[in-house]
């Protein structure tokens, strides 16, 4: 896209950056370093990019998909366990889970205890002071890196076979994947394939909510947000007007849209910028 519009790879590419999930199983050890070495190999061969822009930044998140309401203090050790596996892939940087997520928005408690987590590892712990890359040069690893990059191949290929990543988006190929993913999973739980301790594996039978006090959000809070959208809207209507015609002409003339956006944040409203874009490009409903 944007070697399209004349800019040098050069330029842009080291500025680009990425978001991996890691959950608990092996392949997530060789996420990081296979999607490194295919990143690098593409900029470089593909399109000629330098050495900055061959590398690959990236910020994992632990996976909120592995963590369970039943028993749920046991998330502070799934999500641990997530955060060796991400700082063993060389992760920039990451992000930790909170143990109440199932149920609720997490209370100030739990965050902590989350972010304390990555504060044991990095310095109480001296396992990441010195060694990065653990397990890279062992047998077994290096059959999980083919498997995953094996993987991540045929999925390119597939894409590139549905005629790039805007046809197989029409023809919602990633959506699919995704659900077939997501129904796997807990398929694999319900019929016991998959452990999961407390709820189909060392269960104590009691399946009552636990005992946490659950995040509300007062009505007098919503009210307010919405009395303070109403006087934001009176307020910036000529300029909302201004900035939203600004920039659908920019949408409607394959301009680039963000010096406009940028503007329209400042007077318009998420849904004001919504509806008028909309209007302009559609909205992009999914084959079903």
């Amino acid at each position: 896209m944007f070697a399209g519009r004349g800019i040098p790879v050069d330029q842009f590419g080291p500025r680009l950056s990425f978001f991996l999930d890691c959950g608990l199983d092996a392949e997530y050890i060789a996420l990081a370093r296979v999607s490194r070495r295919i990143w690098a190999i593409g900029m470089r061969d593909v399109f000629g990019a330098g050495p900055k822009a061959q590398l690959y930044k990236l910020h994992t998140q632990t996976s909120g998909r592995s963590l369970i309401a039943a028993e749920f203090k046991n998330n502070l050790t799934r999500t641990a366990t997530e955060l060796i596996l991400a700082y063993m892939n060389a992760t920039n940087s990451c992000h930790s889970n909170s143990a109440d997520e199932p149920f609720t928005t997490p209370s100030e408690e739990w965050i902590r205890l989350a972010a304390h987590g990555q504060a044991i590892l990095l310095e109480e712990s001296g396992i990441f002071k010195h060694t990065m890359n653990m397990l890279s040069g062992s047998p077994g690893m290096k059959a999980v890196e083919r498997a995953v990059e094996a993987a991540i191949l045929d999925e390119f290929r597939e894409i590139e076979r549905l005629g790039g990543v805007l046809a197989a988006v029409e023809e919602r190929y990633q959506r699919s994947q995704i659900q077939n993913a997501a129904h796997r999973y807990e398929q694999q739980i319900y019929d016991g394939i998959r452990p999961s301790v407390g709820l189909n594996r060392y269960r104590d039978g009691d399946d009552d909510i636990p005992d946490v006090k659950l995040a509300r959000i007062p009505r007098s809070k919503r009210q307010w947000q919405v009395d303070r959208l109403v006087k934001f809207k009176k307020k910036n209507a000529e300029k909302a007007k201004r900035a939203l015609d600004k920039l659908a002409g920019a949408a409607d003339g394959g301009e680039n849209v963000f010096p406009a956006l940028l503007e329209a944040a400042e007077v318009c409203s998420l849904g004001q910028i919504t509806e008028r874009l909309q209007e302009v490009v559609g909205r992009f409903r999914p084959m079903v």
